[in-house]
């Protein structure tokens, strides 16, 4: 039941978890309009843009306006000359979403879990409504989330898991178990429980592209014997292939847990690109460029028996594609660990390189 013509809710949302969202849905349900502000200082490090986008997606309905606001004020809840700098950056921030299509109603409710709240509604000539202050409901903040992620990782939201998720590649040349190593090191995640247990691998697209080409090159042609060789690949399609592949994993990191393992990425894609068609591929390299990618773990082919599974190019392909990824690993200085050995000495030495990733941590700047 609508009680409140237009309710005020701010905060850092640094980063946005299960209690904001808690309290943003209660003034839903209670104002017809409700502003939310998004109050970030140049200080911090999670962009102010992607924690209002964030918020936007989490909040669709139509009465709720998420807004952001640069506030570089410090805070000290004692100074009545602060207390008045941070309204006006509030009173800022309404003002833009006022205009003569889209008149806003004086805030007449103030929502908050915090201390502060009964002074900023003072401050706006509004009601004070408390909603949850000694988080019961949802016992968690944006200190703790900063200070252990993967602790807190129950109260976030997929598009915030999805940037947080530290993202493993398993990358490699055919035929050197960089598949089966992908599996076995999700699996060995996901058996660890608790927030790891939704540990998922994210399979390679480019052999599905493949497939589904094939398929349609034998359709078109009525001669159901073509085969890999008799396929002329375009640089758009390696586009496309490092596209779709970046989605699969954008899309598994939303529902996963604090690591989302690849199998090949766009700087693999973009090597398979040299190979086919002999020239770079700035198209893939800057999805490359872009991905939110944390440890790459080469298979090496010593040691591993070629396989002619019908789909791979041969041993000597792939002795050649052996070297070009550890050449650019090296040279481009991504973090990386090549395994050899048996599949077990390989996935021990895979589990303690994430081991070691995952051990540092998430860094966030201190908010003022």
């Amino acid at each position: 039941m609508t009680r409140y013509a237009h309710g005020l809710v701010i905060g850092k949302f640094y980063p946005p978890h299960a209690g904001h969202h808690h309290l943003i849905d209660r003034a839903a349900e209670q104002c017809a309009r409700v502003s939310v502000l998004v109050c970030a200082s140049t200080a911090e490090s999670v962009p102010l843009a992607l924690r209002t986008a964030w918020l936007r997606e989490q909040h669709p309905q139509p009465q709720v306006d998420v807004v952001p606001v640069m506030d570089d004020v410090e805070v000290d809840y004692a100074s009545d000359a602060i207390w008045t700098a941070h309204v006006d950056a509030f009173r800022s921030g309404l003002a833009a979403l006022a205009g003569p299509d889209a008149p806003r109603p004086p805030v007449d409710a103030v929502f908050s879990s915090e201390e502060y709240g009964p002074e900023l509604a003072r401050r706006f000539g509004a009601a004070h409504v408390p909603v949850d202050p000694p988080r019961v409901r949802f016992p968690v903040s944006g200190t703790a989330v900063r200070r252990d992620p993967v602790a807190a990782w129950e109260w976030l939201a997929p598009p915030v898991r999805a940037y947080l998720a530290r993202r493993v590649v398993v990358v490699g040349a055919e035929s050197t178990g960089s598949t089966t190593l992908a599996r076995a090191l999700a699996a060995h995640y996901a058996a660890r429980g608790g927030p790891w247990a939704a540990t998922r691998w994210v399979p390679e697209y480019g052999r599905t592209f493949t497939e589904e080409k094939l398929a349609a090159a034998r359709r078109a042609s009525g001669n159901p014997g073509l085969w890999l060789d008799d396929l002329a690949w375009e640089s758009a399609e390696f586009t496309t292939i490092a596209e779709r592949h970046l989605a699969l994993e954008d899309a598994a990191a939303r529902a996963g847990s604090p690591l989302l393992v690849c199998d090949t990425d766009a700087f693999a894609t973009a090597l398979w690109h040299e190979r086919y068609l002999g020239a770079a591929a700035p198209d893939v390299e800057r999805l490359h460029a872009r991905a939110p990618h944390h440890l790459w773990i080469l298979t090496a082919a010593a040691g591993v028996p070629f396989e002619q599974d019908g789909w791979r190019d041969g041993a000597d392909i792939r002795a050649w594609m052996d070297g070009r990824f550890r050449d650019e690993l090296s040279r481009r200085g991504m973090r990386h660990v090549v395994v050899t050995g048996t599949p077990g000495e390989r996935l021990a030495a895979a589990v303690a390189a994430v081991d070691a990733l995952l051990a540092e941590g998430w860094t966030f700047s201190p908010p003022l």
